[in-house]
């Protein structure tokens, strides 16, 4: 997964420029139809019951030679109640409505979410590094 400009520009300006960057409280995953990028640009899941997931990480360890975060529990969306259309894309979020795209990135297969069905992040498949 990739990191959004807002999040690198925190960061940096944070560590070296020692401007203040509070962290979220809570973190969010949100589904995309189209991939949302670095801007914040994609198209988002809506309606159908449609709402971002609570998701916590693990603490960092190096995988590779890159410091690596994973979700530590399901991330369970509940049936939709209409088409979400397929979906192709994640993203990581710091507010449950609206707020700052922080990570994105492809799935390694889309799905197509049609009324009833549901969809699934299992533990440890969300994995966030700093390259």
């Amino acid at each position: 997964m990739g990191m959004s400009d807002y999040l690198e520009e925190k960061i940096l300006n944070h560590i070296f420029r020692k401007m203040a960057y509070t962290p979220p409280d809570k973190i969010y995953v949100a589904l995309y139809t189209s991939d949302p990028t670095d801007l914040d640009v994609g198209v988002e899941v809506s309606g159908g019951s449609y709402a971002r997931k609570l998701v916590t990480f693990t603490e960092p360890v190096q995988v590779g030679g890159k410091g690596t975060i994973k979700n530590t529990e399901d991330v369970a969306f509940p049936a939709a109640t209409a088409s979400w259309g397929t979906v192709t894309h994640v993203g990581i979020r710091d507010a449950s409505v609206g707020g700052n795209l922080l990570y994105h990135g492809e799935l390694p297969i889309s799905k197509t979410i049609s009324a009833g069905d549901g969809f699934r992040i299992f533990a440890g498949e969300l994995n966030l590094d700093i390259d």
